[in-house]
């Protein structure tokens, strides 16, 4: 067993299960939900295959905020059981399962005139009832530090590009932010690898029961019928398509990307509160490679799901127009360097607007014992996996051992920023290329340039960076092949 995925273990699993090589869970879907399931049961001792039609992290699981929230956003709505559940898991993967993926970050509220006392204090109390999750959770102060008020001085050195004008101080928390939320899922499926699990990209599943599927090979077009004891359906957005009793109610999430200069060098989240309403705010993040997402946006997104959401022009007004409100020079579309929005897979369950949607995941076994997992958010990847697993070996007992997630710590190995940079101007490194493809299954440019390192979140950046990255590939291949 290997942790180690790439072409040639892609190669060699394939042809074991075309020699029926025996399988006890087959999970279709590759973002964090799949990957979760697959860890979770390969943990348990199970055989574990995962097919993804395109690649590790495709969909939803790339295009998130970064955040691993605890909950606080869900109790202004009621949903306090979710706010728990969050701010438990978040715990485990600051404090068991993943530190090195995630850090505290600071979120600050900028105090104008423009945020009512009335605002201010729900702000607060917010906060307070924040910190109340956090005690519940039992995450010390030391990994995630207490909220506090603060003065002009500390708004002004976390947000270099506040508006000072009758800027009374500011209100600040802490949360979880990934270093990337695609790297935490790769991290995941290589930790299912190391554990026994087929970790197949670029293979669909086709004609599903909850026996098994035709497994078809997207590169060769070559298919295998595949028998199994348990198929577990974590396709997110996609899980109609595989189960047609799954009805669901996307909503797209758009963020903007800007150049870390555009802010200043922002040390925190610049917290927006949204003009006009009380709960809703806009958030501005410091991320890797020196850049700041802008987000968050959430917009109902009916009809055919396409493989990668497009923001719309209202949506970047909407996120321009909110920030500005606080910045001391405004941003326009001129400073946008990229964009990117997700699909929620919320469940259609009533007429309400999607932002009223419960976000908590929903577990279904359909009549020939398929189980399907959808809603959900990636905070609780883990839990959502354990459950969705629990409820298929309710009906189909498999001898198993406990779930061990909670206390499973996942890889780290990445290379870091130190190598051979392919080009002077971005932290990209032939090191980690290479290791892209070598151990972590990236099978052309775009698997390494969207989704294990997100150069190409910025469009310029990744043209920049595209023809060394293309020359890396076709070394490796030359020398595999």
């Amino acid at each position: 067993m290997t942790n180690q995925l790439n072409s040639t273990q892609r190669s060699a699993d394939l042809v074991a299960l075309d020699g029926g090589a025996p399988v006890d869970v087959l999970v279709i879907g590759g973002g964090i939900t799949g990957v979760g399931v697959a860890l979770d049961a390969a943990s348990r001792g199970l055989r574990v295959t995962l097919v993804e039609k395109h690649d590790l992290a495709f969909g939803t699981s790339r295009f998130s905020s970064k955040l691993v929230h605890g909950g606080l956003r869900y109790l202004a709505s009621g949903q306090v059981g979710i706010a728990r559940e969050s701010a438990i898991e978040r715990h485990i993967l600051m404090t068991r399962t993943a530190p090195h993926l995630i850090h505290p970050l600071a979120q600050v509220v900028p105090l104008h005139p423009a945020v009512s006392m009335f605002s201010r204090t729900l702000v607060r109390v917010g906060f307070v009832a924040g910190d109340g999750l956090r005690k519940l959770a039992h995450t010390s102060a030391d990994v995630l530090p207490r909220s506090r008020a603060i003065d002009v001085g500390e708004v002004i050195r976390r947000a270099p590009t506040v508006r000072r004008n009758g800027l009374r101080g500011g209100l600040m928390a802490f949360d979880g932010q990934l270093i990337d939320d695609a790297r935490l899922v790769v991290s995941i499926a290589r930790t299912a690898a190391g554990l026994g699990a087929r970790i197949l990209t670029r293979v669909s599943a086709e004609q599903v029961t909850g026996d098994g599927a035709v497994l078809r090979d997207e590169l060769t077009g070559n298919t295998v019928a595949v028998q199994a004891g348990l198929v577990i359906n974590a396709a997110g957005v996609w899980a109609g398509q595989v189960d047609g009793d799954i009805k669901l109610r996307p909503s797209r999430g758009t963020h903007l990307v800007f150049r870390a200069a555009s802010f200043g060098g922002l040390t925190a989240a610049l917290t927006v509160p949204v003009p006009g309403t009380i709960s809703r705010f806009v958030f501005a993040m410091p991320a890797i490679h020196d850049r700041v997402y802008l987000g968050l946006t959430d917009e109902p997104a009916p009809g055919p799901v396409p493989d990668v959401a497009e923001p719309s022009a209202a949506e970047e007004k909407f996120l321009l127009d909110t920030v500005n409100t606080v910045l001391q020079t405004s941003l326009s579309e001129a400073d946008v360097a990229g964009r990117f929005a997700g699909l929620r897979p919320l469940l259609d369950g009533d007429d309400s607007a999607t932002a009223d949607l419960s976000r908590k995941h929903a577990v279904r076994v359909s009549a020939s014992g398929m189980v399907s997992v959808v809603g959900g958010k990636l905070t609780t990847y883990r839990k959502m996996a354990e459950d969705a697993l629990d409820a298929g070996l309710e009906r189909r007992p498999l001898a198993v051992s406990e779930c061990v997630t909670q206390n499973l710590a996942l890889v780290d190995d990445w290379p870091g920023a130190v190598g051979t940079p392919l080009v002077d101007s971005l932290d990209i490194t032939r090191e980690q290329v290479e290791f892209a493809l070598t151990h972590e299954g990236a099978l052309d440019a775009d698997d390494i340039l969207d989704r294990r390192t997100r150069i190409g979140l910025v469009p310029v950046d990744k043209g920049l960076v595209a023809g060394a990255v293309q020359g890396v590939v076709d070394d490796y291949f030359s020398q595999v092949n």
